[in-house]
């Protein structure tokens, strides 16, 4: 009873005021986007692609989701009791959410999605899980362009003002009225057939590309310090 009233209030009241919330505050943020005719063009070229997107940058990545909603992009959440509030939000955000993470239900979800990318163009994976550690890309990335043929496409997402949550990835929340700098990177292919060490090679590629190209984008957004 306890938890079906739970799941009650979470649905009916507490996902349409987060809701309100964002399409209220999100507008507020000044949106500079760089590389997204080449983003397209990609699109066009490999017919699907994957947007890694740190767990840090996720709320600032909100920003720029309704630019792209009109192709309904796949997105992993967790299982957990906050994971169904975050789909929820992302379901009215035009994303479509697939339960699951990297420590619970990550290989049926994975597979949902790349049977998903057959009638959706494009995911945005979470990289680094809903637990982390901060700065560490999961397997799943690599896992999930290999098996789909997919392009992993990065987005790099920065602000100029905002304020950094404690929790484990130190969350990045744009102030009101901040630029939200969004910039396409250079796609990322995986083979087919890459054996575990080649693979394992391209996880630690793509994480050391995410890991720079934020930094540099953090330092031309006027951060002096790593977030």
């Amino acid at each position: 009873m306890a938890l079906h009233l739970s799941q009650h209030i979470i649905r009916w009241r507490l996902v349409p005021v987060c809701y309100i919330f964002l399409r209220t505050y999100l507008p507020l943020l000044r949106l500079k986007v760089i590389g997204e005719e080449t983003a397209y063009d990609q699109l066009k070229k490999h017919g699907r692609i994957i947007i890694p997107v740190w767990h840090q940058r996720l709320f600032a990545a909100l920003a720029y989701a309704g630019k792209v909603r009109k192709f309904r992009p796949i997105v992993m959440i967790s299982q957990s009791r906050d994971g169904e509030l975050i789909a929820d939000i992302a379901q009215r955000l035009g994303l479509v959410p697939v339960r699951g993470s990297s420590s619970r239900g990550g290989a049926d979800a994975l597979i949902a999605i790349v049977r998903k990318l057959e009638e959706n163009p494009f995911v945005v994976h979470i990289v680094d899980g809903p637990r982390g550690p901060k700065g560490k890309v999961k397997p799943g990335l690599i896992r999930m362009a290999q098996l789909s043929g997919a392009v992993i496409l990065p987005l790099i997402v920065s602000a100029d003002k905002a304020w950094i949550a404690g929790s484990w990835d130190r969350s990045l929340i744009p102030k009101p009225f901040s630029r939200v700098t969004v910039r396409w990177e250079e796609p990322f292919s995986v083979p087919r057939k890459a054996d575990p060490e080649e693979l394992d090679a391209f996880r630690r590629e793509i994480e050391d590309r995410l890991i720079r190209a934020h930094a540099e984008a953090d330092l031309r957004s006027g951060w002096k310090t790593p977030l």
